[in-house]
């Protein structure tokens, strides 16, 4: 759609203001205009005025135009006529107000002005990327309200190209978000994502480490990375966590730790999500351990049970690139990151045959599908209706006679 403004009236001595120009476009009465351009495909386009609110608050009346169909679709000018009179049944209503307008770049940057800078430094960091580097470049000169469903899904395949389907779908739930604003300030009023397909996420290869493994690392590790990968190993708690946990927050005595915040590139935040505030039970043995680990330890300003030498919080990335790295490959174990303890948690927790609920509560997922994702079990069910196949289907051959065959 392309908005031309048009010139003030000849017969206008004084600007029009916004209240004159609301009430005048709630009287005035159009019918628009259609013609018929193209060679080989043949389009009906339609023409009409409408008021719009600019970036600076005042209100212009523009000349829109607009692609209603082809001659296919709509094969007289009748047809096309009215479909563009219930195009134009919002505009010519009594009720009808009008709309700010602004461009997908304009809005992105007053959305992360005013409301990405609300939330959480790691979401912001994220969503800020995902902007820069994706949806701004492909919708930024795109008006608000001409994103439409077609525009997204052209978008979405452009994507599926060149990113995982995860990546496509985190660009849309960062866009649904951001549409959901645009609708309250009146910027769109359809909803594009109706319908949409969006490809499928596909097969997650994602590192898990063995109970064997877990307890090998544990019991080779040197303080304090010792306690670090025991309590990942058994709580299954994120690295952030982990780092962020203050020694007040080990309820020794009732056996459990409780997880309120995290660590993000070595500051303090809160935890991902609401279901992220939890108690997290641990076994005897490790709050014995850390009973004693609290009696060597060196109070910092934070308060935090994992500290450097002047008393900042830990930064998991480098003790993942210096430390656990270097310690893996010692063991001769496969190099992965702390997820691997989480997910390994998660397996062993499956295997066990732990609730689903108690499961979701101890990782901290709102969703229990995404707890689902973490387990890499191979089920004793599994093993024995193998055995059973195996048993039946070598029988079978071993009986087959040379006529059967």
């Amino acid at each position: 759609m392309t908005n031309v403004v048009d010139s003030v009236p000849a017969n206008t001595s004084a600007p029009i203001t916004p209240k004159e120009m609301e009430r005048m476009a709630r009287r005035r009465f159009q019918r628009g205009s259609l013609v018929l351009r193209g060679t080989r495909r043949k389009v009906w386009v339609a023409r009409w005025r409408e008021d719009v609110i600019l970036a600076n608050g005042s209100v212009q009346r523009v000349r829109n135009a607009e692609v209603l169909g082809t001659l296919q679709d709509y094969k007289t000018k009748r047809l096309a006529e009215r479909a563009l009179e219930q195009r134009l049944s919002e505009v010519n209503s009594l009720t009808y107000k009008p709309r700010p307008t602004s461009t997908f770049r304009e809005f992105a940057e007053r959305w992360q002005r005013d409301v990405l800078s609300q939330h959480k430094r790691s979401t912001q960091a994220a969503d800020k990327s995902r902007l820069r580097k994706h949806l701004i470049p492909d919708l930024g000169d795109k008006c608000m309200k001409d994103i439409t469903r077609e525009a997204l899904q052209t978008f979405v395949a452009r994507k599926a190209k060149v990113l995982s389907g995860k990546s496509v779908r985190n660009l849309l739930a960062l866009l649904a978000e951001m549409w959901a604003q645009a609708k309250a300030d009146s910027y769109s009023q359809i909803d594009p994502f109706v319908s949409l397909v969006l490809p499928d996420c596909g097969l997650t290869n994602e590192r898990c480490l063995t109970l064997n493994e877990m307890k090998l690392v544990i019991d080779t590790a040197p303080e304090p990375y010792k306690t670090y990968y025991w309590i990942l190993a058994e709580t299954g708690i994120r690295c952030g966590e982990a780092c962020g946990l203050p020694v007040k927050n080990l309820l020794l005595d009732l056996g459990a730790l409780k997880i309120d915040q995290k660590v993000w590139h070595a500051k303090i935040e809160t935890v991902k999500s609401k279901k992220g505030n939890r108690l997290c039970e641990i076994s005897p043995q490790l709050a014995e351990h850390l009973r004693g680990f609290i009696r060597t330890w060196r109070p910092n300003r934070l308060g935090l049970l994992f500290a450097t030498k002047n008393g900042t919080p830990w930064d998991a990335d480098l003790v993942r690139k210096r430390k656990l790295y270097t310690l893996l490959e010692k063991l001769g174990i496969e190099r992965c990151g702390f997820h691997a303890f989480r997910h390994g948690n998660e397996t062993v927790m499956d295997g066990e045959g732990v609730p689903m609920a108690t499961r979701q509560n101890r990782l901290g997922h709102s969703d229990a599908r995404t707890t689902m994702k973490y387990s890499h079990v191979v089920s004793e069910d599994g093993r024995k209706i193998a055995a059973h196949f195996g048993n039946l289907l070598t029988a079978a051959s071993g009986t087959m006679t040379a006529g059967n065959a």
